[in-house]
């Protein structure tokens, strides 16, 4: 039988860790040579999947990250693969320890302060991007928002410094209660991406008779504001202006008129700390709390320090590791925020195991077994600053450092509100392939493996699976700094290159439709 020191096949987190994981395949039969102990491996073992070190009898926590990531549902012998047939989430009981991980953060002294080619506005934000925008009030002007921006296909021929005129559409407006959690969730994301630092310049496009009347949305958002600086919109109404012929060419005169003024925006050179990056998973794999997500964890400690921004989110994705949060909140006030929005997750989900329904299949294949596990790995692209506050979806961004937004786990509506919210970076993990975009604000990729990276090499920004070949991961998070940086100073993305990110807009529809 041949026979391996085990960190050549495997890696081990934490000496009190349960199990390991596989760097590639493991045939039954390997001896891993575990310190002291040798392991006799019992089934094949997939990469990203796990070993038992350990034996765990059943009903006992099975750890990973320092962490419980499940309970043995049968006994767990050492050598055998630890996945779905043995290991489940079950009921963690863990009393909250408000703010004893929070360290000082070491801020870059003013004199070393990075910079940035980006897009300052009227309101003293900088964008990334410089789009003009036609948004939608209510699905029903869906189709003449993108009838209007077919007009303005090659907008660079005559405006090379506009990126492009983007139609944001999308699939509600009405059918809810007026003024109700989804209708001012909508408000919120609309009125987020009207005046998002990325926009230049937006039009709003409505029905007439809907739910969301856009002429109540901007007077409410104006309200909100008093004296802020207010980009005066275009409005239009199909009803009013006679039908889709007559207002797609009062819209498209309205757009042409305002292409010169978007062209007139220049890049100038702007400090790091004008920088809000989104984090987010998809398609994870057992690598991605390993690799990739804790590499971009490191480049959002290193954007804090420039006093940036970096911003964590998808809560039914901190499942049993939001304590690890809370430990790291400035002050008692922002841990009981994370607890209320948890809370109310339990609460939405109660009846039908929604928080329970996770891993997807995906996640499954690459190794991941349980929501705790995928969900501790998750939070490492939070980095270790202290966690500064908590935001409702689409809520404008205003705290400084690192910070969370309550949001979906699915990365269409997660990403929706956190752009709404003001981020103007984007970096998005994935262990599987997901080819992810945003307009108008750029997505940076993220591989957690190199087979992945290799395969889909057109459409993945950095291979952080090299952390598994010997890199050393601050190596890799200083080379997702540094293309956060590029990007943000008009290096296009990968996705941007392939086009993608004008359909991913997807507004979290959180109530009845009626």
């Amino acid at each position: 039988m041949a026979t391996f020191d085990i960190r050549q096949k495997a890696v081990i987190l934490r000496p009190e860790d349960d199990v390991a994981v596989a760097k590639a395949e493991i045939p039954a039969g390997t001896v891993l040579e575990d310190g002291a102990a040798r392991i006799e491996v019992r089934q094949d073992i997939r990469p990203g999947h796990k070993v038992a070190r350990r034996t765990v009898k059943t009903g006992a926590a099975v750890r990973r990250y320092g962490q419980i990531i499940g309970f043995a549902t049968r006994d767990i012998a050492v050598g055998d693969h630890v996945h779905t047939q043995n290991l489940a989430i079950g009921e963690l009981q863990r009393a909250y320890e408000f703010c004893t991980d929070v360290r000082p953060v070491d801020f870059y002294p003013p004199a070393q302060m990075r910079t940035f080619d980006g897009y300052q506005r009227e309101d003293g934000r900088v964008g990334t991007r410089n789009y003009v925008a036609i948004i939608s009030g209510v699905n029903c002007s869906a189709s003449v928002s993108q009838f209007v921006k077919e007009r303005f296909r090659d907008v660079q021929r005559d405006h090379p410094n506009v990126d492009g005129v983007l139609a944001i559409t999308h699939k509600s407006g009405c059918g809810t209660k007026i003024f109700g959690e989804d209708h001012l969730a909508l408000q919120r994301v609309l009125a987020g991406y009207a005046k998002h630092p990325n926009v230049a310049a937006y039009i709003l496009i409505g029905l007439g008779c809907e739910t969301n009347q856009a002429a109540v949305m901007v007077e409410r958002q104006r309200m909100a504001a008093p004296g802020h600086p207010e980009r005066k919109p275009f409005l239009v109404n199909i009803q009013e202006a006679g039908g889709i012929r007559k207002t797609v060419e009062r819209a498209a005169a309205e757009v042409a008129r305002l292409l010169p003024y978007a062209n007139d925006a220049k890049r100038t050179r702007q400090p790091v700390s004008e920088l809000t990056l989104a984090t987010n998973c998809g398609g994870s794999d057992a690598n991605s709390g390993m690799t990739a997500n804790p590499a971009l964890g490191w480049a959002v400690d290193e954007l804090v320090r420039y006093g940036g921004t970096g911003v964590l989110a998808e809560t039914p994705e901190i499942y049993g590791a939001e304590h690890l949060l809370i430990r790291r909140a400035i002050n008692e006030g922002v841990a009981k925020k994370l607890i209320d929005r948890y809370k109310w997750w339990e609460w939405y989900c109660r009846g039908i195991d929604a928080m329970d329904n996770n891993p997807a299949p995906g996640n499954k294949a690459g190794g991941l077994t349980t929501v705790f596990e995928k969900s501790l790995g998750g939070v490492t692209k939070g980095g270790t600053t202290p966690l500064m506050d908590v935001f409702m979806y689409g809520e404008p961004i205003t705290t400084k450092g690192f910070v969370f937004m309550d949001t979906p786990g699915h990365d269409p509506v997660s990403i929706t509100g956190l752009v709404a919210g003001g981020c103007n970076l984007i970096c998005f993990t994935t262990g599987r392939g997901s080819v992810f975009g945003c307009k108008p604000v750029p997505s940076i990729k993220l591989a957690t493996n190199s087979l992945v990276y290799r395969h889909m090499e057109e459409d993945m920004d950095i291979n952080c699976g090299v952390i598994l070949e010997g890199t050393p991961l601050p190596t890799v998070g200083r080379q997702i700094f540094e293309e956060m940086l590029a990007v943000a100073s008009g290096k296009r993305s990968k996705s941007e290159l392939s086009g993608v990110g004008e359909e991913e807009f997807a507004p979290w529809i959180i109530g009845p439709v009626m």
